[in-house]
């Protein structure tokens, strides 16, 4: 009898996870799914490779990384180092949500298997929602939530990719650039120490800058200068504070 409750649990937990499909977070990443979509049409990619890729290669920028580097001509070594690169980004948000969902018993293969679901949309959404869910039903809700959010994107891409074919690249790339642009309002949001906001706002200043000093690791560069600076102006303020009679 407990077993069958147990399970009922866990579904319900489950389907708990998988409703966040409505939340904002992944509705303004289906529209950028959308905008990608028009990407691929255009760079005529055919709609089953891209539902593969949508599933596989998770998270958006280094799908679009992918597709570039097949309309530039690049070789698959150099594509395979650009989406390895870009997503080098996402092992910080994993270290940073595995200890909010993991429990005594959760088994090691399964937390490598939900990484996979880690993404700027899935980890702003576990990161805001997780912490009040019970933490031996953690992992079943946020894999409710990944599966689904991925599952979704695949049926999206399939349906709408002859429908996007004709879209103005202007729409397209509104679209895609819905989801960074959330993702820095949700982080801003979320903040909890004022460290956060001088490391976003040195990294807003200095991504530009590092664009025209070496576009290939913009990003990059403006991530960890930004954070560099703001890590030492906050242990400098904590310093001086600490000496003061």
């Amino acid at each position: 009898m407990d077993d069958v409750e147990d399970e009922r649990s866990r579904l319900a937990w489950f389907l708990t996870g998988a409703r966040g499909i409505f939340s904002l977070p992944a509705v303004i990443l289906m529209l950028s799914f959308v905008g990608f979509c028009s990407l691929t049409a255009q760079a005529g990619i055919p709609p089953e490779q891209v539902v593969f890729m949508t599933g596989i290669v998770w998270a958006l920028p280094a799908k679009v990384i992918l597709v570039s580097s097949i309309m530039s001509g690049a070789s698959l070594a150099a594509a395979f180092l650009a989406v390895t690169l870009s997503s080098v980004r996402l092992m910080p948000m994993v270290a940073a949500l595995v200890p909010e969902l993991r429990n005594s018993r959760t088994p090691t293969w399964l937390l490598l298997v939900l990484s996979h679901f880690v993404a700027i949309t899935a980890w702003v959404f576990a990161m805001e929602r997780v912490p009040k869910v019970p933490r031996d039903h953690r992992v079943t809700f946020f894999a409710g939530f990944g599966i689904t959010l991925v599952a979704a994107n695949m049926v999206l891409v399939g349906v709408v990719y002859h429908l996007v074919a004709e879209f103005p690249p202007l729409v397209a790339g509104c679209l895609f650039f819905l989801t960074p642009i959330y993702f820095l309002a949700s982080i801003w949001h979320s903040a909890r120490h004022p460290v956060i906001y001088v490391a976003l706002a040195i990294g807003l200043v200095a991504g530009p800058l590092f664009y025209w000093i070496a576009p290939e690791f913009d990003i990059l560069l403006a991530g960890v200068v930004g954070g560099t600076l703001a890590w030492g102006a906050e242990r400098l303020w904590r310093s001086r504070r600490e000496a003061r009679p």
